[in-house]
């Protein structure tokens, strides 16, 4: 079993073009089934200034390629997505 804290250390990268992510701050969790249903990964825009607004950056399960020992590689993530529509 692996918990939040050695989750959040882990750098998530886009397995498709290399781009860097940022760190894992929080998990959403199906209370049925307690499974990860998605990483939340806060990203801070660059045109926002120094007090920007953050996104919250959902990757999904099924986006997760493997979990490394430093890394955890994500595949098809182009933009932030709040929620499942």
């Amino acid at each position: 079993m692996i918990k939040l804290s050695d989750l959040q250390v882990k750098e998530v990268i886009v397995i498709n073009d290399g781009r860097r992510l940022g760190h894992i701050s929080d998990l959403e969790i199906d209370p049925d089934r307690g499974r990860i249903i998605a990483l939340v990964i806060y990203t801070r825009e660059k045109k926002g200034g120094f007090f920007g607004k953050s996104d919250e950056l959902m990757i999904y399960w099924e986006q997760i390629v493997t979990i490394g020992s430093d890394v955890i590689l994500v595949k098809d993530v182009t933009r932030p997505k709040l929620y499942i529509e």
